[in-house]
């Protein structure tokens, strides 16, 4: 039985690619297959779930040596289980810059491309098998697309991922923005959440010199509600670094509709950092970045000391 997960702290594309390739697999290919995840999904992941009548996938927190597995949404070890070393990966399926160090036990079919979505590169590798996709699979893909490209501002976006969003929806007969407006609302809703799970929600480890980052972003509809808990996640920015390895934890919050994030700056080091990276003057605990959206594209590629 082959194992498909995303990276750790699951979004919407790495909690629906892992459902999508696993009914790939066994419906289309035969092949005995099952999604899992690496943690518990986001707010908007889980909506996503219940809104279509999705089972979560079991949590797992690591393989078993010789385990099958196929990789999506990330190739970094990082962001992949503990033993991934010792694990038989089948193949990768990634949107992601390659970060190297994984190591396999024979050839895999690995295949990277620069779209916003990994579910968006999944529908090309089914070629004419895609026609076959249930709908509860088609509202998964869609749901990954519009997620990822938030609902097509984000510059990740590519005519292909907007022109497969705009047809699945046909398919189904979903409204594009009132259904990208539920899953925003759902992302948005962070009441329940702790600081420290709020830093790591939606979090990747970065490497910027001999200084190892935690590189968090909150996407949302209503970027006050947490720029008013400002005070105290900047407080427990140095728990959460010290618990993950980290040396400093940088929190963007993506204001979805402005298409703009405000980054917080809780120290002289990260006031260094976003002076350096995005050219700007900090005179405050917070600083504006307009157009400012896609941690792939705007934020990880520019980071500098």
């Amino acid at each position: 039985m082959i194992q498909v997960f995303g990276h750790k702290a699951p979004d919407t594309d790495s909690t629906g690619s892992p459902l999508i390739w696993a009914w790939y697999l066994n419906d289309i290919k035969g092949i005995p297959a099952r999604a899992v995840l690496l943690g518990e999904p986001s707010n908007e992941a889980a909506f996503v779930l219940r809104r279509w009548g999705i089972e979560t996938p079991e949590i797992i927190d690591d393989v078993e040596p010789g385990a099958a597995v196929v990789i999506v949404d990330t190739n970094n070890p990082a962001e992949l289980p503990p033993s991934i070393a010792k694990a038989d990966i089948k193949a990768i399926i990634d949107h992601h810059k390659l970060a190297g160090g994984l190591e396999t036990k024979s050839p895999i079919d690995i295949t990277i491309r620069p779209l916003a979505c990994t579910a968006t590169l999944m529908h090309d590798l089914m070629g004419a098998d895609a026609a076959r996709m249930p709908e509860r699979i088609k509202c998964l893909m869609l749901s990954c697309i519009l997620s990822d490209t938030l609902e097509f501002r984000s510059p990740t976006t590519t005519d292909h991922d907007r022109e497969l969003a705009l047809k699945l929806a046909h398919d189904l007969g979903i409204s594009i923005p009132d259904y990208a407006e539920e899953m925003f609302a759902a992302k948005s809703d962070i009441s329940s959440f702790s600081d420290a799970e709020l830093l790591r929600m939606d979090s990747k480890e970065y490497k910027l010199d001999d200084i190892g980052l935690r590189v968090s972003v909150l996407e949302t509809t209503a970027p006050k509600v947490v720029l008013e808990r400002k005070e105290s996640l900047m407080a427990a920015m140095p728990e959460v670094a010290k618990e993950d390895g980290a040396d400093e934890v940088l929190l963007f919050v993506v204001d979805i509709l402005r298409e703009e994030a405000t980054l917080m700056i809780p120290n002289e080091r990260v006031k260094r950092i976003a002076e350096n990276s995005f050219g700007v003057g900090v005179s405050g605990d917070t600083v504006l970045l307009p157009g400012v959206m896609s941690r792939k594209k705007q934020i990880i590629p520019m980071l500098s000391l």
